[in-house]
């Protein structure tokens, strides 16, 4: 191999100088499972930052919800809207998150119609990296629901009797559920074929969870059918598990049929998440 220069002289490379330039170097090193599931959920992040009005399910709506059923239903079920708020308040921010988990779905829905889906697939990363960014992201709007709830609350007179230490472990179950939660809706992102099949569903399938539990009253007032579903809704032991956080009195049994589903949900939607994914 040489090369002519203009002066019509011809320049060999030394077997050195080819030796370095055309030797094999070392790839770079593949990203962790963690390094790529948070950049993926940095990504998210950043996408809320473009499109701030993302931010309204997770700011106005709890707002709206807090203070419409306190003052809809605190004179009559309680005598006052303030004695209400003690009981309706973790209910009211276990509601308000637990809705706001089907966006995950919908955010993947949107991506696979956009084709940027298929791009990451052929990337050498951890396959379920992209879905676990996803929910990553969503647990920021998770933490700023609850936040914006308590702030709310404490403004109208809710007093945790468990104190700091019992409501931030109360929000940390409330997170932990909602992100084994979001997992059924990644599948039913990939499954559906558009977003607005992603939202039918999701909504056929909260209303009854968050209306039809201890929410808003106890179940002991309801008819005697009604409270066989009610008292197996998953829903209903996380609220009744981040209640008595937030009160100071944790009830082992109910946290621990919050960690038994939420594993679960994991372990079914995720598996099957993943298969999907795989051929998609």
């Amino acid at each position: 191999m040489s090369t002519t220069i203009e002066s019509g002289t011809t320049y060999a490379p030394a077997a050195e100088v080819l030796g370095t330039v055309l030797a094999p170097r070392a790839k770079p090193a593949r990203p962790s499972a963690w390094s790529a599931s948070m950049t993926f959920g940095w990504r998210a992040m950043l996408k809320i930052k473009h499109v701030p009005e993302q931010l309204f399910d997770v700011t106005a709506f709890p707002l709206m919800m807090t203070l419409m059923f306190t003052y809809l239903f605190g004179g009559a079920l309680a005598g006052s809207p303030t004695e209400y708020l003690q009981y309706l308040l973790p209910g009211i921010m276990v509601t308000s998150v637990v809705m706001i988990t089907m966006y995950t779905g919908l955010e993947v829905n949107k991506d696979i119609e956009k084709g940027i889906f298929d791009r990451f697939r052929t990337l050498p990363i951890w396959r379920p990296s992209t879905m676990v960014g996803y929910l990553l992201g969503d647990v920021l709007r998770y933490t700023m629901a609850s936040t914006v709830i308590l702030l709310v609350g404490l403004v109208l007179g809710f007093r945790p009797g468990g104190g700091f230490v019992g409501v931030v472990a109360g929000i940390l179950v409330l997170l932990g559920f909602s992100f084994a939660f979001s997992w059924v809706w990644t599948m039913f992102g990939l499954l559906m074929r558009s977003e607005k099949s992603v939202m039918g569903v999701s909504m056929l399938v909260l209303f009854p969870l968050t209306f039809l539990s201890n929410v808003y009253v106890e179940p002991e007032t309801m008819p005697g059918w009604l409270q066989v579903f009610v008292n197996i809704n998953p829903i209903t032991h996380l609220v009744a598990s981040v209640r008595s956080l937030m009160a100071g009195t944790p009830d082992v049994g109910q946290l621990t049929w919050v960690l038994v589903s939420s594993v679960l949900f994991i372990a079914v939607f995720g598996t099957l998440t993943m298969r999907l994914y795989n051929r998609k």
